[in-house]
């Protein structure tokens, strides 16, 4: 198929930027919302989107960690906080 080897390409290096910007060693996550009430979670986004500027939504992670019968499902917004000596050019404000 034309363009495959070009398209898996790009994939394996935004794969591997990822990978770099939010590795274990960069920094780690910091769980701002965890509930097991899914419209509680959904009203708590929306509270999150509509407050302008708290936070950068590309170094956010949603997850819903799907529970069993001894388990709920809980849903979880993560934030990643780089470390102090980690931060790259492109995570610095202003650049």
């Amino acid at each position: 198929m034309p363009g495959q080897r070009k398209r898996n390409r790009r994939q394996q290096e935004a794969g591997q930027r990822v990978s770099a910007r939010f590795g274990a060693d960069a920094g780690r996550w910091e769980v701002i919302v965890e509930t097991q009430d899914p419209s509680e979670w959904r009203a708590q986004v929306r509270r999150l989107r509509a407050e302008h500027g708290q936070i950068d939504w590309s170094m956010t992670r949603m997850d819903t960690l799907c529970g069993r019968l001894a388990l709920p499902t809980t849903y979880r917004l993560s934030r990643f906080v780089p470390n102090a000596g980690a931060t790259s050019a492109e995570d610095r404000p202003g650049s």
